[in-house]
């Protein structure tokens, strides 16, 4: 089992939130970097190091556990590694004499440790003593949701690659992930994750809504510029394709009322304009909403008033 030592660490501050958004949760450490990557690091959440060297074979047992037990702990905890042939320095300060040995780093000072190979069940233990139930991948999907809702973004895009790095097929991960990627304008890696999806995205509302946002995201980069697509509506009420256009650049700017508004006012003047292509429009930003999202459920209500009168 896991057995504590006793070490003193130096204070350091924690780095700042857009800096730390950018922190992968394995990464390798040089003598150089120890102070960022783990003193820093660990004022913000706890950070395991792994001190290896290539020759050795106990530690090509354990590497993988551990970064399989970080990658599925969601983002609560970090790994870095450390081969001690290139940097002796800081395993000798730490009084390293075996290896593999692991260090966890809290609040910027080691507070547990072990050495040898453990099995994967042991170090999930480990883990948890610091952190907590690592949960299942829903309560890593909620955790993520959690940080979105904080503005987290960087942190919630680690928890979905943690989750697709152990099971490539979540859909729900694949789904958050992708929606991530088209908030930043990368189009591109968001539809090559989402054809990775498996035949079951199909039918998964959460895919369903990321795919919708994708085509409506590429959409919203050929429409043009919203003074002049007003403009050419003051000046012609019927120009159908001017407030069609208008409508994905109102949902892309999150206007979501303002979007639908405009294509319940196409279907209003012109149902067929077109090929039905307002009502169309105003399903697919329905799919990117989700069911129950209040801008979807007020628009149905007013699409349906229309169709049905």
């Amino acid at each position: 089992m896991a057995g504590t030592f006793g070490l003193d660490g130096g204070q350091a501050k924690p780095q700042g939130a857009a800096e730390a958004q950018t922190t992968p949760l394995i990464k390798d450490a040089t003598t150089a970097s120890f102070g960022a990557d783990v003193i820093a690091e660990s004022a913000r959440q706890p950070v395991l190091v792994d001190f290896w060297a290539p020759w050795c074979e106990p530690c090509k047992q354990l590497g993988p556990i551990l970064e399989k037990v970080v990658k599925a702990a969601g983002g609560k905890v970090k790994l870095v590694k450390m081969n001690i042939d290139e940097h002796p320095q800081i395993p000798g300060r730490l009084g390293v004499r075996s290896i593999p040995a692991v260090i966890a780093f809290q609040r910027a000072q080691p507070v547990d440790g072990f050495m040898g190979a453990l099995p994967e069940s042991q170090v999930r233990t480990f883990i948890e003593r610091l952190v907590g139930p690592l949960g299942s991948g829903e309560d890593q999907i909620a955790e993520a949701e959690a940080l979105l809702a904080e503005g987290d973004a960087g942190a919630a895009a680690e928890i979905y690659a943690a989750i697709l790095a152990e099971d490539p097929a979540d859909l729900a991960a694949i789904a958050g992930l992708a929606k991530l990627f088209i908030a930043a304008g990368e189009l591109e890696s968001a539809r090559t994750l989402l054809a990775s999806a498996p035949p079951a995205g199909d039918r998964d509302p959460g895919v369903i809504a990321a795919k919708a946002a994708l085509e409506i995201a590429a959409q919203a980069s050929s429409v043009g510029d919203a003074f002049d697509l007003t403009r050419r509506i003051e000046t012609d009420p019927a120009d159908h394709q001017a407030r069609f256009d208008l409508a994905i650049l109102f949902n892309a700017q999150n206007e979501r009322e303002a979007a639908a508004g405009a294509l319940l006012e196409i279907i209003r003047r012109d149902r067929t304009w077109n090929d039905d292509g307002a009502r169309k429009q105003l399903l697919q930003f329905f799919d990117a909403w989700g069911p129950i999202d209040p801008a979807t459920v007020a628009a149905r209500r007013k699409l349906s008033a229309l169709l049905f009168a």
